[in-house]
């Protein structure tokens, strides 16, 4: 299964803001995140049927800049319930960095191993 999804997707790493619920300090997914996601979702093709067996993945991450790291794993959590149930499943990663300042985009293929 190949598809892309358009938009530059942010570091899982650097996508957490610090809020307190009354006196206890959490950490939530950052606007940016929240965005990334929603938009992600709603390119995202829905599997009739989930791939229920591990998974190889491979993904190429066009970003707009030089700047972001590498970091595919906003991606792998938004696949959840769209390509497969878990992404406890992805046994295998192929991940590349793209530049494309004008189409930044990831380009993904999902296959059952």
């Amino acid at each position: 299964m190949k598809f892309t999804i358009y938009g530059q997707p942010c570091s899982k790493a650097n996508s957490r803001r610090l809020v307190k619920f009354g006196n206890k300090p959490a950490f939530i997914k950052s606007e940016k995140a929240l965005t990334y996601e929603k938009d992600f979702k709603s390119q995202c093709p829905q599997r009739e049927d989930l791939f229920e067996e591990n998974v190889k993945v491979t993904i190429t991450i066009y970003y707009q800049s030089r700047r972001p790291d590498l970091d595919e794993s906003v991606i792998l959590d938004c696949m959840q319930g769209f390509i497969y149930k878990n992404d406890r499943q992805v046994k295998e990663k192929h991940i590349y960095w793209g530049l494309d300042a004008l189409n930044p985009r990831s380009d993904i293929e999902v296959e059952e191993i």
